[in-house]
């Protein structure tokens, strides 16, 4: 597991645009935190880093934004639908194992759902440092390790 902090919505960012090079087709990356930890920023700094043109924005009430790129991106919120019946009817594993980078916020809600190869990302507010935000990165090992080497964690 990678346990870091970023301080600023910037970092958290750039964090997620050194991740999206880790990234391929049908790649899960599952973000667990409360409001306002960073997951919707740290997936803007994702589709950057794909190159995504379109404007990233958290599809609380749609449940599911496509971007288009090179591969395609589908980013996923279970923040108002948490019902696992739901998500199967809507089709959510053609999106786990389709072509495309799934992102979804609030994962923990259908944790049963993500697949075993799925990144877990947990960010959490940092209480003792103002707007930092505490980040365990939990991934196959091959990622984990070509992801310190990205972010240079000693």
């Amino acid at each position: 597991m990678i346990v870091l902090e970023t301080c600023s919505a910037n970092e958290t960012e750039e964090l997620g645009e050194k991740l999206s090079a880790l990234l391929t087709k049908e790649s899960v990356v599952a973000f667990i935190g409360d409001l306002a930890t960073g997951k919707t920023t740290m997936i803007r700094g994702i589709c950057r880093g794909l190159e995504i043109q379109q404007q990233v924005e958290s599809p609380t009430y749609t449940l599911v934004n496509e971007y288009d790129g090179d591969i395609p991106i589908y980013h996923i919120d279970c923040y108002r639908e948490d019902r696992i019946e739901e998500w199967i009817e809507l089709g959510i594993n053609d999106y786990f194992y389709g072509d495309g980078i799934t992102l979804v916020e609030w994962a923990d809600t259908i944790e049963e759902l993500i697949p075993d190869t799925a990144i877990r990302i947990r960010m959490n507010h940092r209480i003792d440092r103002n707007n930092c935000r505490g980040i365990h990165i939990q991934a196959p090992p091959e990622i984990e390790r070509q992801l310190e080497q990205r972010i240079k964690i000693s």
